[in-house]
């Protein structure tokens, strides 16, 4: 199962807004595709958003037809201006700059030397993306015990990364071993992300998975129903602060009262150490019509209410279990645990 795919120098995306009803895939063309193709999250999911806009300048620069200077000037400003489509994800700043970097290094060389030297880029970030999938789901297995009932929050699976996923490629792994994993999945209002992309996911691998409401969570802790929790992230602070999906903090502050271990699953680009606290972290506000409508086909609200729309909340470090990330679990102290595993090398 993959969500995106690059074939004769062509690059194409599922469009998940279609899911779960259809599975329609889409060409990008071009950087302008490629930035609304993420701003209206027909491609979404920290990790991916980077694989994407990374192919997305490959192929723009494989199309572009410049002078030398002209070309790296142009290629230059398309990365500053695809890194605004999504500001929280620090990911998709992250594989751009590694593309940047590798602009700037081949700079002195022919264009189509650096129309190589970028592709080349773009296809080690997406490969380097599946296996930090496989690392992280091969320390986090380690978390989860036979018959375990797990709760999730948004979707972290294979349509958010280039791989298997973040969060729920641990639960993957569980199922290829236990056989008797349940999971819980949050619906995750406005846009539904737990109900249309990992209840479908899950139901994709045939695993037993039950749809609940989000405000239905802290009932299943009460009720002792949920064992643990595996979220994704979307940027995590030097601190161990994390941002992902609206409403994640809210389920941290229940599983904390219930004494449910809750645990944050990210790869090593995720994490931001320039940021020293998650009160830091840019938030991205939407528009108003995600909460006003059902998925923009049936008004819930009336036209004139104001409405407030954050796409990520952040969850203190203190609520935080630990982070699984492809280098290994990190628990508390994070701040100095983070900074000693990221730089170990992988």
């Amino acid at each position: 199962m993959f969500s995106i795919k690059f074939k004769n120098s062509k690059l194409f995306y599922l469009d998940q807004t279609k899911l779960p009803q259809k599975e329609v895939w889409r060409r990008c063309n071009n950087v302008s595709e490629g930035f609304l193709a993420i701003k209206e999250l027909q491609v979404r999911g920290a990790p991916l958003i980077g694989v994407f806009a990374a192919y997305c300048i490959a192929v723009y620069a494989n199309n572009l037809k410049l002078e030398k200077d002209k070309f790296i000037k142009k290629i230059g400003k398309s990365i500053e201006e695809l890194k605004l489509c999504r500001p929280t994800a620090v990911n998709l700043a992250w594989a751009l700059d590694e593309l940047k970097g590798v602009l700037l290094e081949n700079s002195n060389k022919s264009i189509n030397e650096i129309r190589k030297a970028l592709l080349d880029e773009a296809q080690k970030i997406y490969r380097q993306d599946i296996k930090l999938c496989d690392k992280m789901a091969d320390f986090g297995i380690k978390l989860i015990k036979s018959g375990d009932s797990i709760l999730t929050h948004c979707n972290a699976g294979f349509l958010a990364t280039a791989g298997e996923g973040t969060a729920l490629s641990l639960i993957y792994k569980a199922q290829k071993i236990y056989k008797n994993i349940k999971v819980y999945a949050d619906e995750t209002r406005p846009l539904l992300q737990g109900a249309r992309l990992t209840a479908w996911e899950l139901s994709k691998r045939k695993i037993n998975c039950t749809l609940i409401c989000d405000n239905t969570a802290a009932y299943l802790m009460q009720k002792g129903k949920i064992d643990k929790i595996f979220v994704g992230a979307d940027r995590i602070a030097a601190n161990g602060d994390a941002a992902n999906k609206i409403g994640t903090y809210s389920v941290a502050v229940a599983a904390n009262y219930h004494k449910v271990p809750f645990y944050v699953v990210a790869p090593f680009s995720t994490f931001d150490l320039s940021l020293s606290s998650g009160k830091q972290i840019p938030i991205e506000e939407r528009d108003a019509d995600e909460v006003k409508t059902i998925l923009g086909k049936i008004d819930i609200a009336p036209k004139n209410i104001k409405v407030f729309n954050p796409a990520f909340d952040v969850t203190p470090s203190k609520l935080i279990t630990a982070i699984v990330s492809d280098r290994g679990i990190i628990y508390p102290p994070y701040g100095k645990n983070i900074k000693k595993l990221l730089n170990k090398n992988t």
